[in-house]
């Protein structure tokens, strides 16, 4: 294998050193041996004295990354034990934990399309940047499957009802819609990304930022906020699915009519991980969470079917089984969050708090609480706020 056919390529510039996916035929989509390989490189560059930063892009025009290779685990899920899907998951929702904490400045460039598991290996990070090519999403239910690699976490904390919209839904967002949701900090238009790369080379992260951040293009959540609020905040599915169809704003119906097309069993559970995972509080217990109902969709049906009709066949046409809301049962919800027993995933400590350095959890940017359990618990990268 040539270097330019390896999966994920490392170089260091100057005091940066990055880490770019390589898988641009296939949207540089997440494999199990890409993510120990950007594991074994933080792992290094967190001791290397002349790293100072950690950017992490990737190759070809069309973005970051796609998501995981769910190729593989269609395939593993059909023909398998589900094995291999959950090995994988262990270490990817591991990586996206490491990211949250890692101690150096962790700059995304989120250019293009970030979704799924892209968003894991740059939501976390503590320098997240897009641009108005932006183009992100948790589009799992759509695959019969749960947000995963700490979504739920993410999107539980968007003001308001809006993670819980773009959870159910999967609906993709751009760049001022990303910054309004918490999914990343900053806009830097995309044909000034490579002086803004080049400057972390010589210069610190908050100077590299002040070149060339600029206001972002304008969203569409914030306009339709009243009324994802007030659909959104309903105690089911079907009555979410019932209130924007009663809303006579044309936006609202078609999102009613998207969500009807999703796997209502995912869609349920997805409801209830968004709400439980507020409750959680660490992006570890959550991750834990993930972890269980990752596994748990290994034995859906609706998973293998989604992949099909998504990636495999392309005829768009899946079959759900149930095949409506009404059909799936609380019971069925539940199995997805049953504890695994000697299988758990264990990021979390036994109070299922965040990790913490002597006596003060890092959260936020540039902030610290005295509180065991934080709403956005995240080391401060390098002494920056960014």
């Amino acid at each position: 294998m040539t270097a330019t056919e390896e999966p994920v390529l490392f170089h260091t510039d100057g005091q940066a050193a990055h880490i770019t996916l390589n898988r641009p035929k296939a949207l540089n989509a997440l494999t199990h041996e890409m993510v120990r390989r950007v594991d074994e490189a933080l792992t290094a560059w967190e001791h290397d004295p002349a790293v100072e930063t950690v950017v992490i892009s990737g190759a070809g025009e069309r973005g970051l990354c796609a998501g995981g290779d769910i190729r593989a685990i269609h395939g593993d899920a059909r023909d398998g034990d589900g094995t291999a899907s959950a090995a994988f998951w262990r270490d990817e929702y591991r990586l996206n934990a490491r990211i949250a904490r890692y101690p150096k400045p962790y700059v995304a460039v989120m250019d293009g399309i970030v979704m799924g598991g892209g968003v894991g290996v740059s939501a976390h990070g503590s320098v997240r940047v897009v641009t108005e090519r932006s183009r992100i999403a948790m589009p799992e239910t759509g695959i019969g499957f749960v947000p995963d690699v700490g979504g739920t976490y993410l999107l539980g904390l968007a003001p308001g009802e809006l993670g819980t919209h773009l959870a159910l839904t999967g609906a993709q967002i751009g760049a001022g819609d990303a910054l309004l949701c918490g999914l990343a900090d900053h806009c830097i238009p995309s044909g000034a990304l490579g002086a803004f790369v080049d400057d972390l080379a010589r210069m610190p992260v908050r100077d590299a930022l002040a070149s060339h951040v600029r206001t972002p293009p304008q969203g569409e959540l914030a306009q339709r906020r009243e009324w994802i609020d007030s659909c959104y905040a309903a105690g089911t599915v079907e009555d979410i699915v019932s209130r924007l169809l009663d809303q006579g704003e044309p936006a609202a119906k078609e999102t009613a009519e998207t969500l009807l097309t999703r796997s209502p069993t995912a869609v349920k559970a997805t409801l209830a991980a968004v709400r439980r995972a507020r409750r959680l509080g660490s992006l570890e217990a959550v991750l834990d969470q993930e972890y269980r109902v990752s596994c748990a969709a290994l034995s859906s049906p609706d998973l293998v079917e989604g992949i099909r009709a998504q990636v495999i066949d392309k005829d768009r046409r899946p079959r759900w089984s149930p095949g409506t809301l009404a059909e799936v049962t609380d019971a069925d919800v539940s199995r997805y969050f049953a504890p695994l027993g000697d299988r758990e995933l264990g990021l979390a400590d036994p109070g299922g708090t965040a990790w913490a350095a002597g006596t003060v959890t890092f959260v936020g940017r540039g902030h610290m609480s005295a509180s065991p359990v934080a709403r956005r618990p995240r080391r401060q990268a390098g002494g920056i706020t960014s």
